[in-house]
């Protein structure tokens, strides 16, 4: 029995990347991108992201505080 994989697999396995964009009717630069994750990663799960950009961020942000303005009654 063949599962969808499979066939999906026989169809487009030695096909080149703009073969297989026109076979699926998506742009090549998916196509190759998701290849070149899966070759790179061995899947095209998505993967999870470094926190560390976001951090750098929130650090220097809050880091930057208003100046204090007292107010004096005369």
């Amino acid at each position: 029995m063949q599962t969808a994989s499979t066939n999906i697999c026989e169809r487009l396995c030695n096909k080149s990347i703009h073969e297989i964009s026109l076979l699926l009717n998506i742009p090549q630069s998916i196509v190759s991108g998701v290849i070149t994750k899966w070759k790179q990663l061995g899947t095209t799960a998505t993967q999870p992201r470094s926190d560390r950009a976001g951090s750098a961020y929130a650090e220097a942000h809050s880091a930057q505080k208003l100046p204090t303005v007292c107010r004096v009654n005369s």
